[in-house]
């Protein structure tokens, strides 16, 4: 077998090709977990699961536009899409996936209304800092997110009008 084509198995998932075959190296007991977690859970308890899921990422969605925070939730999804924050300490902190002027929460089952309390409250005392006396603003992400969900200067105002 040639250097480049050697097999390693300490990688997540590794292929290579040696005679037209490829060999795939994965952890073995990541599947066994999670048979285990859903044959635990079962189809009721999946399903409230998915319910509370729903219910939170809605809530976000809807707190977070309250308080004036551009934000986005598609139907059936758990992906809140919001504007960016501005500190990276705040984004590392809360682990915040960033692409541009967006970032994500994905609301799992495990995250409760008291964390989303605690990060919105957070975002909104941080914003306050970030936007205070008008040296900056809020970006717009209407191209991203559609200009009904952006909560910039401008937007707010068309949409006030409108």
């Amino acid at each position: 077998m040639s250097p480049q084509n050697s097999f390693r198995c300490d990688k997540l998932d590794v292929a290579t090709e040696e005679f037209g075959a490829k060999f795939l190296c994965r952890n073995g007991l990541t599947p066994i977990f999670l048979w285990y977690s859903l044959s635990a859970k079962g189809q009721i308890g999946q399903q409230k699961d998915v319910k509370r899921c729903l219910d939170n990422a809605k809530y976000l969605k809807d707190r977070l536009q309250k308080a004036g925070i551009s934000v986005m939730l598609n139907e059936l999804s758990i992906i809140v899409v919001l504007e960016r924050p501005r500190d990276h300490e705040f984004v590392r902190r809360w682990q915040l996936s960033c692409v541009k002027d967006m970032a994500h929460v994905i609301v799992m089952p495990d995250i409760t209304r008291e964390m989303l309390d605690n990060f919105i409250s957070e975002l909104v005392q941080q914003r306050k800092q970030w936007y205070q006396n008008g040296k900056a603003e809020a970006p717009c992400v209407a191209d991203d997110i559609g200009a009904q969900n952006c909560a910039c200067s401008y937007h707010k105002i068309d949409y006030i009008g409108s």
